[in-house]
């Protein structure tokens, strides 16, 4: 049997990235697999997703930076402190990826930090090139980098069709965290 770590990413406009990233990693933990989830751009509650992870012990989360970054018309409004955050966390990602403790690396929305121009698409080139042959990584977000969806094995685009969001239905507890 080959055993490849595969590259997948979760990309596009529609809602259900992370939902979908933490469904593979609760795959992967019920065949005794042993994930790492990344997030980096999270608020600072505890989401549902957190909670039901908690109780599993082959998953490990962990939420960098200060969460959500501020956007103003659309764009980001970075700071010299996200840059650093930034830094720090990728960091801390590759000694993660490259440490081998770990079969399945999730790294939750780190596709908009590239996109945001927080972490550059080579750094993240090379992370995936560098990654130990066996570890499956896990890529979610908006705007995945064409350099980066090259290097994927699976690419999934979620488009959005329709949201309660547009008619004034707010955020659910148990649905939409």
């Amino acid at each position: 049997m080959q055993k490849k770590g595969l590259v997948i990413i979760n990309t596009g406009e529609g809602k259900g990235k992370t939902t979908a990233a933490f469904g593979l990693a609760l795959r992967a933990a019920g065949h005794n697999r042993k994930v790492l989830i990344l997030q980096f751009i999270k608020g600072p509650w505890v989401s549902g997703e957190i909670k039901a992870a908690s109780y599993i012990p082959q998953i490990e989360v962990k939420q960098l930076g200060s969460g959500f970054i501020p956007l103003k018309q659309g764009k980001p409004v970075l700071s010299d402190k996200l840059r650093e955050e930034a830094g720090r966390s990728i960091h801390y990602t590759r000694q993660m990826v490259e440490s081998g403790k770990y079969d399945v690396v999730i790294l939750d929305e780190i596709n908009n930090m590239v996109d945001y121009g927080l972490i550059s698409p080579e750094t993240v080139a090379e992370i995936i090139e560098e990654k130990p042959r066996d570890v499956v990584l896990v890529l979610t977000g908006r705007n995945a980098h064409p350099r980066i969806v090259e290097l994927a094995d699976t690419v999934t685009d979620m488009k959005q069709v329709k949201h309660a969001f547009e008619n004034g239905i707010k955020a659910i507890k148990g649905i939409e965290y």
